[in-house]
């Protein structure tokens, strides 16, 4: 070497990069990873949105028992300004009650009862209960009712009060859990399995850069996965995002960190896998259920909400929720990032205590 030529020294964050953009060219070679974590959260977006986009709710199914009674029935329903309402069939016993197990009827009108009308309805499905409610008052107004109070129904479907408003952001959230703990604990389990992370035990490489560096590559997918997801909602829906564009990345770079540390800890030690898997559906499928991706928690009881509220799902719903929904400001979200911060931090520290390379 000659003597005028400098040393290069390199600098403590060397490895790290180098891993880093190792990662990244390794991405190149996984072509699913495009379909599941960019492809599929609009599929489903767009399913579920046409599912639940606006339009007049659905006719009730109601199943008139065939008898004595059963056309003064159907004329009085006919007969009701609620008529279009309802799809009313006039059929046997035997068939209603099938239909009504099988969920094709919401509610049966029984006959032969001289005592007024009689009802059969599932008290535990929504749309039974509410079928029976609107039958029982378009009966009663067919028999000539009258209300005491006058009443004006106004609908409401302006962008930022739709079900599909709701969705987007529960939907980003759990994305970015799949994303950060499938592709982060997977690609940690494969390489464990495929006997590469014993290439790596000689070398003067930090533990801790590894995992860091491993668990850091979902930012950049991140950042296309929020702007994806975002623009879809924006011009197949009309969707209105009142935050800022760095508060939302913020949230959900925080978010993508918090999870890529939770599939670091729960892949930390798995051997295939067949068991990373396993744990991975483990962690994620309380959250899948609790966190309020599909449908609010608050539906759940009171005793398991403080529970619900400390799961990592259910704060990043929540955050990107307040940021896009109603443009809330960072300052004012502080408590959901520090829970999600503290979910990170410990999961890193536990991971990297844990980890072993074979």
């Amino acid at each position: 070497m000659p003597a005028n030529r400098p040393v290069r020294q390199n600098s403590r964050w060397a490895g790290y990069w180098h891993l880093l953009m190792a990662r990244m060219l390794e991405l190149k070679r996984e072509p699913e990873v495009v379909f599941w974590v960019f492809l599929f959260p609009l599929l489903l977006a767009l399913g579920l949105g046409i599912a639940f986009r606006n339009k007049p709710g659905n006719a009730a199914s109601v199943a008139i028992v065939a008898g004595t009674g059963a056309e003064q029935k159907q004329a009085m329903l006919s007969r009701s300004p609620q008529h279009e309402m309802f799809k009313v069939n006039v059929v046997d016993a035997a068939t209603a009650h099938k239909g009504f197990r099988l969920g094709k009827y919401d509610v049966i009108v029984m006959t032969g009862s001289s005592d007024g009308i009689e009802y059969e309805y599932d008290p535990a499905r929504p749309e039974s209960v509410l079928a029976r409610v609107e039958i029982e008052d378009a009966m009663q107004s067919a028999a000539g009712r009258k209300d005491v109070l006058s009443t004006k129904l106004v609908t409401s479907s302006e962008p930022g009060s739709r079900y599909i408003d709701f969705l987007i952001p529960g939907l980003l959230g759990m994305n970015l859990m799949n994303s950060g703990m499938w592709g982060v604990g997977f690609a940690l389990v494969d390489m464990r399995q495929r006997k590469l992370l014993k290439r790596f035990v000689g070398t003067p490489m930090r533990r801790g850069d590894f995992l860091l560096a491993l668990m850091s590559s979902r930012l950049v997918l991140m950042v296309i996965e929020v702007g994806l997801l975002l623009t879809f909602g924006v011009i197949a829906f009309h969707m209105r995002v009142l935050g800022s564009v760095f508060s939302i990345a913020l949230i959900g770079g925080i978010g993508a960190v918090t999870f890529g540390c939770v599939g670091l800890l729960t892949a930390s030690r798995a051997q295939k896998i067949e068991s990373a898997s396993g744990l991975i559906n483990l962690v994620m499928m309380p959250m899948w259920i609790f966190s309020g991706v599909f449908f609010s928690y608050e539906r759940f009881p009171q005793v398991v909400q403080p529970f619900i509220r400390a799961l990592p799902l259910t704060v990043l719903n929540d955050a990107l929720r307040a940021s896009i929904l109603e443009g809330t400001p960072l300052l004012h979200q502080w408590n959901r990032l520090l829970v999600m911060g503290i979910w990170g931090v410990v999961s890193f520290a536990l991971a990297l205590k844990w980890f072993r390379w074979t």
